[in-house]
């Protein structure tokens, strides 16, 4: 009977150092640059050691995604404890090399089941979050909820985020000034400039 291949735990020596070269090579040249005799020229180390490490490239792919989903998680808390929480979201979610990255992992998920089943685990993890957020934010506001549903308002700044980006990265930029001014206008009703107790704009 043969003895099942061993496979070095998380915390093992050069397991972050192999993580960190296939996540700059998948944002730096997309999923199909990320193999395993690339990530270990990047890494500096034996090619052996990515099947060391990981039982597959999935597994390699996977533990980017869950490195990345809890320091954006860790990110998003640091935020709500903002001043403008929905302001520092939508500045969050607006940033190019997280979008990109996601979108990386979008198209790997069409070809590979057990990436798209743990990129969807995510998305919802965030999503909840993000409604629950704005739950408490559009309450706060005193505005009504049937005009900011907060489910459907995070599903618009997400996907309105990730297409300004997308669109400016292939060099379009129409309808983005009156996109950019409409989410700072509707913002603002949510979350006002804070104000100092003379009534005066800080």
């Amino acid at each position: 009977m043969a003895t099942p291949r061993r496979v070095a735990g998380p915390d093992a020596k050069n397991r972050g150092i192999l993580v960190d070269a296939a996540e700059q090579l998948l944002l730096e040249q997309g999923y199909s640059a990320v193999t395993a005799r690339r990530v270990a020229e990047r890494a500096g180390l034996k090619f052996q050691l990515v099947h060391y490490y990981f039982r597959s490239m999935d597994d390699l792919f996977l533990a980017i995604l869950e490195r990345r989903v809890e320091r954006a998680v860790d990110l998003q808390a640091a935020l709500l404890a903002a001043d403008r929480p929905l302001h520092a979201l939508w500045r969050f979610g607006t940033d190019p090399a997280d979008v990109r990255i996601t979108l990386e992992f979008v198209g790997l998920s069409v070809h590979r089941p057990v990436i798209r089943a743990a990129l969807a685990v995510a998305a919802e993890r965030f999503r909840a979050i993000q409604t629950e957020t704005l739950t408490g934010i559009i309450a706060a506001a005193g505005v009504d909820a049937e005009r900011f549903p907060p489910g459907a308002l995070a599903v618009m700044l997400t996907g309105l985020a990730r297409t300004l980006v997308l669109e400016q990265a292939i060099g379009m930029d129409g309808g983005h000034a009156e996109a950019l001014a409409m989410i700072e206008r509707e913002l603002a009703i949510l979350e006002p400039e804070p104000t100092q107790s003379d009534g005066t704009e800080i």
